[in-house]
């Protein structure tokens, strides 16, 4: 079995899924009127991983093996998504942002200090956490994010789907999808990914398009004292648009931000291209630059 995780001979993706969840731990950590459900996988200091949009914690299931080695891992399923219950309305990003980080406030009691790596939604949200932990955080990825007030992809093809679908139709939508915004290379849309998709979205009940679509994490940027360190995939839709636009925003709050692309990779590059993804997210989060394609 590799690093990357696919599943092995006569596994089917959910045996994969199941093998790797039951590597880790699971806690629940009550939030509120509800709890937040997370794996931690490893041991070494801190890294919290926040997924995308629609997604769940594996979203990070091509990385947890690889990453484990150097760090302890807490990897969230975020409110509202995978196991975790739904965020009280209206779930906007500071309310999201405040019931992760009572959530991390309970995992890594203070002043201890910590890493994140947010993908896509993730990123936003890990953006306000950054700001609201303030010194806490000691180095912030964020991987193909929005939230910040730029123009969308302008990508076309999206296919509608719903829950009463049968499973060949319902699979030829997600694949229809992924490769329309998430990975770039149609044949990396394998059965673990289809399989990842039907199960994260059919869980989805919170809301990120409004998130995503806002200025929330270009407003929360000034008040990051963690590193920043910028991260996507090279044919990222969500990325190529505005790409100088994005470098602009970053490096007017920090000059030094590095800012480098997953070669290849579309916008779910910590799956896509996990290999050189993880290479690349241990040498920034290590202080080096990264073996591949800096911005």
């Amino acid at each position: 079995m590799t690093d990357t995780n696919i599943p092995g001979e006569n596994e089917t993706p959910a045996e994969c899924v199941a093998r790797i969840d039951a590597s880790g731990t699971r806690r629940e950590v009550n939030c509120g009127d509800g709890v937040m459900v997370w794996r931690i996988f490893g041991d070494g200091p801190p890294l919290v991983l926040l997924h995308g949009g629609h997604g769940s914690w594996t979203h990070w299931i091509r990385n947890v093996t690889a990453l484990a080695r150097h760090y302890t891992l807490y990897v969230m399923d975020l409110p509202g998504f995978g196991e975790s219950d739904a965020p009280p309305a209206p779930a906007d990003g500071a309310e999201m942002a405040r019931i992760v980080c009572n959530s991390i406030d309970a995992l890594i009691p203070a002043p201890a200090r910590y890493d994140i790596a947010g993908f896509s939604f993730g990123g936003i949200v890990g953006g306000l956490v950054a700001a609201r932990h303030g010194d806490r955080v000691g180095q912030i990825v964020i991987i193909g994010s929005s939230g910040l007030g730029l123009p969308s992809g302008g990508f076309t093809g999206l296919r509608k789907w719903t829950p009463d679908m049968g499973d060949d139709a319902l699979t030829e939508v997600h694949r229809n999808n992924l490769g329309v915004i998430m990975i770039a290379d149609p044949g990396r849309i394998d059965a673990l990914a289809l399989h990842l998709q039907k199960e994260n979205t059919l869980r989805a009940r919170a809301k990120s398009s409004a998130i995503a679509r806002s200025d929330a994490l270009r407003r929360a940027l000034p008040d990051i004292r963690a590193r920043i360190i910028c991260l996507a995939g090279e044919h990222d839709v969500y990325v190529v648009r505005n790409l100088e636009a994005r470098k602009t925003l970053f490096r007017d709050a920090q000059p030094e931000s590095p800012f480098c692309l997953v070669p290849g990779a579309g916008h779910w590059a910590p799956y896509e291209a996990p290999d050189v993804f993880n290479a690349m997210l241990l040498d920034l989060l290590g202080g080096r630059d990264a073996t591949a394609g800096s911005a």
